[in-house]
C-alpha cells in the first residue's frame, strides 16, 4: 500500500473519493469531499486560526484503498492530529476506508506518520468518532503495540430515533404522556385558524432565499445567533449550498399565517435524515411550532421510508421526549509516551 501526504483536496477526484466512502465504515455527509474541502477553506468558519493539512491518501495497484484527512494544530498545549472537520460542526468523523482494509490501513497509516520528518506532532486527538467505529479498537491496539500512551472518553451523546413503520407506529413506541402532547399540539396547529403549514423546500428551489430564511429563525435563538458569527455563516452556507447541489440537503419550514415561523435543516443521506439545526421565532409560542415542525419531519421519514432521525450531537431534553435513544460520539487521545 502506497501512502502519499497531498497539499489540496482537489489531488483527489471528488467521485473517486465520494465512491470509496459509499463502501466505508463510516459514511457520513461530514466526510463527503465536498464537505472536508470547505470546511478546511474556512477553518470550520474560524474555528482554528493556524493549522497545516495533512490529507494522506493510500493506493494499490493506482486503486484508492483509504483517505486519512487530518490537519495539525497546536491544541492543548501540543501539536495534534485531528480529523479535518473537528470540532464544533462536524457532527461524525473517521478515517475512509472499508472494512476489510481497515486495520492494514490505519497501521499503514501510523507507520507513515511516524516516519514523516515534515510533519511535527506529539499526538493524535481525534473527535467525533462514531461509538461503533472499527477505529475506535483498532486505535487502541496499534497503541499498545507501539508502546503509546492511549485515552478514550465519550464526548458527546448523539440521541437517535430507529424508525420502521408508520407515523402511528412511531408514536406508539414513545411515553404516553408524550404520545398525547405531540399529537394534542399537531391538531392544535391544524385546526387554527392561522392557516399553519409545513412545507418542505424543493431540490429544484432558489435555495439562498430559503438559507437566509432559516439563518434568520436561528437567530430568535441569542445561542444560536452568537454562534452564527460572519464567518460561521459563511461556512455554514457554503456547505449547505454544496449539500443542496449535490441533492441531500433537506429544509423544512413550518409557516403560519404565510410566515416562515420554524426550521427544520437536516441532511437526508444513507436512508436517514440527520438532524443538523433548527430555528424559531418567538412569534405564536402558544402553538408550539417547534415541536410541530419536528413532528411532522418525523412523519416525513415514517412516510418516505426514511430508517432513522438522527438528532446528532446534544442532550437537550426535547430529544429525549421524541424518543432520542443514546449513542455516542467518542473522544481518542494517542501519541508517542513520553
Amino acid at each position: 500500500m502506497n501512502f502519499q501526504l497531498l497539499d489540496h483536496f482537489d489531488q483527489i477526484n471528488a467521485g473517486e473519493w465520494n465512491g470509496l466512502l459509499k463502501e466505508s465504515v463510516s459514511d457520513t455527509p461530514f466526510l463527503r469531499h465536498e464537505y472536508q474541502k470547505l470546511w478546511w477553506e474556512r477553518r470550520g468558519g474560524g474555528e482554528w486560526k493556524d493549522a497545516r493539512l495533512v490529507l494522506i491518501a493510500a493506493r494499490e495497484n493506482e486503486k484508492l484503498i483509504g483517505v486519512a484527512p487530518l490537519f495539525i494544530a497546536e491544541y492543548e498545549n501540543q501539536p495534534a492530529l485531528l480529523l479535518n472537520g473537528s470540532i464544533e460542526i462536524s457532527d461524525y468523523l473517521d478515517l475512509i476506508v472499508r472494512a476489510d482494509d481497515h486495520s492494514r490501513f490505519l497501521s499503514g497509516l501510523l507507520d507513515f506518520l511516524a516516519s514523516s520528518p515534515a510533519l511535527d506532532w506529539s499526538r493524535l486527538d481525534w473527535y467525533n468518532l462514531p461509538d461503533d467505529s472499527p477505529t475506535l479498537a483498532a486505535l487502541k491496539a496499534e497503541s499498545a503495540t507501539r508502546g503509546w500512551t492511549h485515552r478514550e472518553e465519550i464526548y458527546r451523546p448523539t440521541p437517535r430515533i430507529a424508525l420502521n413503520g408508520s407515523f402511528d407506529d412511531y408514536l406508539s413506541r414513545i411515553e404516553k404522556k408524550q404520545r398525547h402532547e405531540i399529537r394534542r399540539k399537531m391538531r392544535r396547529a391544524a385546526e387554527s385558524d392561522l392557516n399553519v403549514r409545513f412545507v418542505l423546500v424543493e431540490r429544484s428551489a432558489d435555495i439562498e432565499p430559503e438559507l437566509n430564511a432559516f439563518f434568520d429563525l436561528m437567530t430568535h435563538d441569542p445561542g444560536k445567533a452568537q454562534f452564527l458569527h460572519p464567518a460561521m455563516r459563511e461556512q455554514m452556507t457554503a456547505i449547505l449550498r454544496a449539500a443542496h447541489k449535490e441533492g441531500y440537503l433537506w429544509l423544512g419550514f413550518l409557516e403560519i399565517d404565510g410566515v416562515k415561523t420554524a426550521a427544520s435543516l437536516n441532511f437526508d443521506y444513507n436512508g436517514k435524515l440527520w438532524g443538523y439545526n433548527s430555528g424559531v421565532s418567538r412569534a405564536h409560542m402558544e402553538l408550539s411550532p417547534g415541536w410541530v415542525l419536528l413532528a411532522h419531519t418525523i412523519q416525513w421519514c415514517c412516510e418516505n421510508n426514511r430508517h432513522e432521525f438522527d438528532f446528532m450531537r446534544g442532550d437537550e431534553e426535547y430529544k429525549y421526549r421524541f424518543g432520542g435513544v443514546n449513542r455516542f460520539v467518542m473522544r481518542v487521545e494517542s501519541g508517542e509516551r513520553k
